[in-house]
């Protein structure tokens, strides 16, 4: 019932990391056999890694594993390695270490550890010596994070095309000899295009119109109830750009405040009246490792939001998956 119940929990905190909530993960003291407070907080983030001698143990556990590597190492030299932490860490004596690791740890291994090696879909010999294999691995997990890869992954995240145009502006903006009027023409440059792709996924109606020849031509007319919301601190800088595209667009403000690891505060905030009958772009260039964007958008969804269809507008650096799972 113990481990069933251990297991469940794990895996419950695995699920809420991957949804991109915070989670509190109890401090073990190994010396008294048992958790003590407080419990230590942990952020989502782009690669998990969780690490222990039977988590391939349970089925459940194992289903929401993108990789499983089994690290296999010389049996003697893990004894040793036992024999030195439990001595210098954990404060007990040798005797009772060999005496342990005959009667239990051992058997334990060999028949319950040994046998989960077979779901291990990379087998690592010689544990952390083994550069060639880390290397590799380290190298898939890239990959599997480049921005087409997240494309596939999320299909409501849209990435920008890049080409030598937006390389050559991402690389002005970037360089530390470029001057502040330059980095503002170009980074202006690069929001006027970010916001004419968001403004590309909104719904269209067709439309026929009459040309001055009197020929009769289809095409779509533009969504007419938008609406901004700027991001106080660095959402104002996207502001102009959506004004150029959207005449008379109106545009509200949102400040949100951050409270240690897992709270939130809305500070300031001034909406438009309709804001509920609008499509809404959230305008904010800044980001970092996503977990505020995604705040963000759960916070707008909390207050006055909840059933808008938000556009997620960014710039200057990459959409990452935990974004566009939160929407």
């Amino acid at each position: 019932m113990m481990k069933c119940l251990l297991f469940m929990n794990i895996t419950l905190t695995i699920q809420n990391l991957k949804s991109g909530k915070v989670i509190d993960i109890p401090n073990y003291d190994f010396r008294a056999h048992k958790s003590i407070l407080p419990s230590r907080k942990v952020n989502p983030a782009d690669v998990i890694i969780l690490e222990g001698i039977l988590v391939f143990h349970d089925h459940r556990l194992r289903d929401l594993m993108n990789m499983k590597i089994f690290v296999d190492t010389d049996a003697d030299l893990r004894l040793s390695r036992r024999i030195r932490r439990d001595t210098l860490e954990k404060g007990r004596d040798i005797k009772a270490v060999l005496d342990q690791y005959s009667k239990f740890v051992k058997p334990a291994f060999d028949d319950f550890i040994l046998p989960t090696k077979k779901y291990a879909d990379i087998i690592i010999p010689r544990g952390g010596d083994n550069h060639v294999a880390i290397d590799l691995i380290v190298q898939h997990i890239h990959t599997k994070l480049g921005q087409h890869q997240l494309c596939k992954i999320y299909p409501n995240l849209n990435v920008i095309h890049s080409t030598f145009q937006i390389r050559g502006m991402h690389t002005i903006i970037r360089d530390a000899q470029t001057s502040k009027h330059d980095f503002i023409f170009y980074s202006d440059r690069l929001i006027r295009l970010v916001v004419e792709q968001g403004l590309g996924h909104l719904p269209f109606k067709e439309k026929q119109v009459v040309t001055p020849t009197g020929s009769v031509y289809t095409g779509v007319d533009f969504c007419k109830r938008l609406c901004g919301i700027s991001v106080i601190r660095s959402g104002e800088s996207m502001e102009n750009a959506l004004r150029a595209c959207c005449k008379g667009i109106k545009i509200g403000k949102i400040l949100i405040h951050r409270e240690g690891d897992n709270g939130q505060q809305l500070i300031y905030q001034n909406l438009p009246k309709d804001i509920s009958n609008r499509h809404v772009l959230l305008l904010d260039p800044i980001l970092g490792t996503g977990m505020q964007a995604s705040k963000n958008c759960s916070f707008c969804r909390q207050h006055r939001l909840q059933w808008i269809y938000c556009f997620l507008v960014y710039v200057l650096t990459f959409c990452l998956g935990k974004i566009s799972s939160s929407f």
